[in-house]
């Protein structure tokens, strides 16, 4: 069972919903943003032939790249106005082909800290009624006090 969390920022919900909405990588994959709670989220994946291996499953690189999101914005949702989150690292087991019309990166918050979270998501293929269990990941992410979570100024490499 998931502990039961009171978000420090009413407005949580809607934080995640815009954070998420500006991500490029996430809309290149096709990735969307699902149910948002205090300390859970789920970023769903449809299938598409732009996010597959050479089996035609699911890239390892596109199911890490939903549960690090999911992961993320879970610890997001515990975070104080005027933050932001980063990832600190994260460990992914992929444990069956991701297989079906689409993949749910499920994120729940562990361990709710002042700087550091812990969170746990799982990965799950749904093909029709099936729902295979093919990746977990634990994670870690930083909460960045006084910091926007809006775009910042990244110099960019010339040449």
């Amino acid at each position: 069972p998931t502990p039961a969390f009171t978000p420090p920022d009413p407005a949580f919900e809607t934080k995640v919903r815009e954070s998420f909405a500006r991500q490029p990588f996430m809309a290149t994959l096709g990735a969307v943003l699902g149910a948002v709670a205090p300390g859970r989220v789920e970023v769903v994946l449809p299938y598409g032939e732009g996010v597959t291996q050479q089996h035609g499953y699911f890239h390892g690189g596109a199911i890490g790249a939903i549960a690090d999101s999911a992961g993320g914005y879970a610890a997001f949702t515990l975070f104080p106005p005027n933050s932001t989150v980063l990832t600190v690292e994260y460990k992914i087991n992929i444990m069956a082909p991701g297989r079906g019309e689409r993949l749910i990166a499920v994120g729940e918050v562990t361990r709710s800290g002042r700087t550091l979270t812990i969170v746990r998501v799982d990965v799950y293929a749904l093909a029709g009624e099936a729902r295979t269990h093919c990746a977990t990941t634990t994670q870690t992410l930083i909460c960045l006090h006084g910091k926007s979570d809006q775009t910042q100024s990244i110099p960019r490499a010339e040449g």
